[in-house]
């Protein structure tokens, strides 16, 4: 295993032989999984075609979408330091232009169509577009994954082809914005833990 700093240990502030480090480690494997995974999308050995910059610009997207504070600024930061000239600022304006509630959409006509729900249709200020070039479809993307993945379609994933996203490119996104989503369960989930256990040295 990796001897880098565990992200989600960060993003918690957990530290060696805590509670919740001992917690994590219960389940040692998946915490290490979670950590390849980071690794894996972030720190890739062969990136390919979707830029670190390109991975650092959604994550922060999603994050922010997400409204986790701390998540956001750690991929804020490391944006930061891939950033291209004007990336982070528009970035940060798509979030706020982007922010809303969900789950929303139409479902295929059928009987869940009762459960519809109007929502938000994101697309990228014009103003940003410039700045944005391919990213622009790709925050469309992980918009519609994150607040309406029931209107996902053929036409959503040739947008991404015709602003210059390959197949393979197309399926790193989508890993991408699952990671981000996952991580931020995980980080939520144990944050709750470590109040509760403050809660209770607290009332004792």
């Amino acid at each position: 295993m990796t001897t880098k700093i565990d992200v989600i240990d960060k993003l918690v502030g957990i530290v060696p032989g805590s509670s919740l480090d001992r917690v994590r480690s219960n389940r040692q494997a998946a915490r290490d999984n979670a950590q390849l995974s980071y690794e894996a999308l972030f720190e890739p050995a062969a990136p390919g075609t979707v830029l670190i910059e390109e991975r650092y610009a959604i994550a922060y997207f999603v994050a922010g979408l997400h409204r986790d504070e701390s998540v956001a600024a750690f991929y804020r930061e490391a944006l930061g330091h891939h950033d291209r000239p004007g990336l982070l600022g528009a970035i940060s304006s798509e979030i706020r232009r982007g922010e809303t509630s969900g789950p929303y959409g139409n479902y295929p006509e059928g009987p869940l169509s009762d459960e519809d729900k109007p929502g938000l249709v994101y697309a990228p200020d014009s103003a940003n577009r410039a700045v944005l070039g391919r990213l622009g479809a790709a925050l469309v993307h992980a918009h519609l994954l994150v607040f309406r993945p029931r209107d996902a379609s053929s036409a959503a994933l040739e947008a991404l082809l015709n602003a210059g996203w390959s197949t393979d490119d197309i399926v790193t996104l989508s890993q991408l914005v699952a990671f981000l989503s996952f991580q931020i369960r995980v980080v939520t989930g144990l944050r709750a833990l470590a109040q509760s256990e403050q809660q209770s040295v607290a009332a004792e």
